[in-house]
């Protein structure tokens, strides 16, 4: 969890935050007590915030960091072929296209296909991955702390950000992905006037 002897923003935290803002706004406009409000705006503000950095990652080529944590990890390599034959798929339906070759393009059709379902997989497998790691990472940590093993705990803490690094990098390449709109080829012949 936040505080001031550790950086790492959490996602539990940030919701607990906004609860307790939430709860001390509205007491403070039921009472009348303007400090009270703005001081629950404000731990509602800074839950929202705390909730933003939980999600923040940094996406170069196949890795994802975590400024928060210093953790960083490499996608699943079904995700880098995924794109690869996605870009290759494209371009041979492309060329196809603009030649005029049937099966060249019906060939690229195939290989964007098969290249999305390897990105989506990579994706699924690095979310699962991530979230197990996460889980994983926080019981061992309690276990330490309850333990008093804090080399143990600071190993299990490391786990659960690799896991949340990994979640929050295939997350954000999920959204990325819904967001872009739906393209489809035409077909040869199929010209609009």
């Amino acid at each position: 969890m936040s505080s001031d002897n550790n950086p790492s923003s959490s996602t539990v935290k940030s919701y607990l935050d906004q609860a307790v803002g939430t709860a001390q706004s509205a007491i403070g406009s039921i009472t009348g007590n303007n400090e009270n409000k703005e001081q629950g705006e404000t731990a509602k503000k800074q839950g929202k915030n705390e909730h933003d950095a939980s999600h923040t990652v940094t996406k170069v080529g196949p890795f994802t960091a975590d400024p928060n944590t210093g953790a960083a990890v490499k996608a699943d390599p079904g995700r880098s072929s995924g794109s690869w034959n996605q870009t290759v798929g494209a371009a041979k339906e492309s060329i196809g296209n603009l030649i005029g070759n049937e099966s060249l393009r019906q060939e690229g059709v195939r290989q964007n296909a098969e290249g999305k379902s390897q990105e989506a997989m990579g994706q699924v497998q690095d979310f699962g991955d991530g979230i197990t790691k996460r889980v994983q990472g926080a019981l061992g940590s309690v276990g330490a702390a309850i333990t008093g093993d804090r080399e143990s705990e600071a190993k299990w803490r490391d786990i659960h950000d690799e896991g949340k690094t990994r979640q929050r990098g295939a997350e954000t390449d999920i959204q990325k992905r819904q967001q872009q709109p739906q393209q489809s080829s035409p077909k040869i012949g199929d010209e609009k006037d």
